[in-house]
């Protein structure tokens, strides 16, 4: 029996490509750990770090309205204060959903992106856990 969590993971996960919000170059973070997450998984998936060019071999952007085609779908790995900012730029981008790994939940943020019809998947797993993430050096 499926909870309505995996089913809102699986929706999410059928439907990219992605961005990762609060993506590292530090491979111990897991801004960048969530990253190739999503490569290892074979996952169309763009990096966005403002202070960063490149993360894991792809092209960083500054901002999700700076990515050169739209995002289904976004990861977000940041402090929760800023992860209000993410959503409000998530809206404006036209991004359908958006997780919220764990530590990155703030209650403004969830309300702010299901008031505006985003999905959203916070205060459950990691995309490490889900999808199985291998440590690679």
């Amino acid at each position: 029996m499926s909870s309505p969590l995996d089913s809102s993971i699986q929706t999410f996960l059928q439907n990219g490509p992605f961005a990762v919000v609060g993506a590292s170059s530090d491979r111990e973070k897991y801004g960048n750990k969530v990253l190739r997450c999503y490569q290892q998984h074979g996952l169309e998936v763009f990096p966005i770090n403002p202070r960063a060019t490149e993360i894991e071999g792809l092209k960083a952007y500054s901002s999700l309205e700076a990515l050169p085609k739209k995002v289904v779908g976004i990861s977000v790995i940041t402090p929760p204060k800023i992860t209000e900012s993410v959503v409000q730029e998530a809206i404006r981008a036209g991004v359908k959903a958006i997780w919220m790994q764990p530590g990155a939940e703030h209650p403004e943020a969830i309300r702010a992106a299901e008031a505006a019809g985003l999905k959203v998947i916070a205060n459950g797993p990691c995309l490490l856990v889900v999808l199985g993430y291998r440590e690679s050096h």
